[in-house]
């Protein structure tokens, strides 16, 4: 157990430091008074992230961004991101893809749009014939560098509160025994037998179903995504 006051008597201070070093489950049962209580943890919260690791996938450090430039002005939202070109996140690519959008939007809590922008991602990774054709065969990839897919992971987790990325679905699939039918309802892309339809009927918040983004088109089968969720550098960080 924390030590300390109670969450609720806890100074901004006290709280923050509460949630950077709880466990997983503390650190859930805090958010809605971290929430809460944003305007009093903001000047804080850059001090506070001094002393987390932008090269580590912790996805306090990527929340607490989160509340940060939701509470200050649009001026220092800007300042912020000067600081920041790259976004807070290390991310790096052995295929020299741009990664910074997607940062970006995913610090924004834009999932559409990050989503999208995954998908335009793995095109550029599977090469010039998928982004051709506006898609991935499974055979396309084996190849990807694991660096790259690693690095998608790691900026889906960061700013999902951990709730979604290709590791999540990979763990949840083996919680599923390996079954497909049994993750599709599960993650929120089958509802009584039937595909959600897409974009529309899919939820784009952190509402969502845990694993149910980022989205791969499973009306090509389950061998693409089955070739991604194994792929050596995602199956490293399951």
């Amino acid at each position: 157990m924390l030590s300390g006051p109670p969450a609720a008597t806890a100074t901004a201070e006290q709280l923050l430091d509460r949630f950077l070093a709880a466990s997983e489950r503390q650190r859930r049962s805090l958010l809605p008074q971290l929430e809460a209580r944003a305007t009093e943890l903001v000047a804080h919260i850059p001090d506070r992230l001094q002393r987390c690791d932008p090269d580590a996938d912790d996805w306090a450090a990527g929340f607490l961004i989160q509340v940060l430039l939701a509470t200050i002005s649009t001026d220092a939202q800007q300042h912020w991101w000067q600081q920041h070109p790259n976004g807070w996140l290390h991310v790096t690519s052995a295929a020299g893809v741009d990664l910074v959008p997607l940062q970006r939007s995913l610090v924004e809590l834009d999932f559409e749009q990050a989503d999208r922008l995954t998908s335009a991602l793995l095109r550029q990774l599977a090469g010039p014939a998928a982004e051709a054709r506006g898609y991935v065969y499974y055979s396309e990839v084996p190849p990807m560098p694991a660096v790259d897919l690693q690095s998608l992971d790691r900026l889906w987790l960061v700013y999902s509160r951990g709730r979604f990325g290709f590791s999540v679905q990979a763990r949840l699939l083996q919680s599923c025994g390996g079954r497909w039918d049994r993750l599709w309802p599960r993650i929120g892309w089958k509802t009584a037998g039937l595909w959600t339809r897409y974009p529309g009927s899919f939820t784009w918040t952190l509402e969502a179903p845990e694993g149910h983004m980022p989205l791969v088109n499973q009306l090509r089968g389950v061998r693409l995504m089955d070739a991604l969720l194994n792929h050596p550098g995602l199956q490293q960080r399951v």
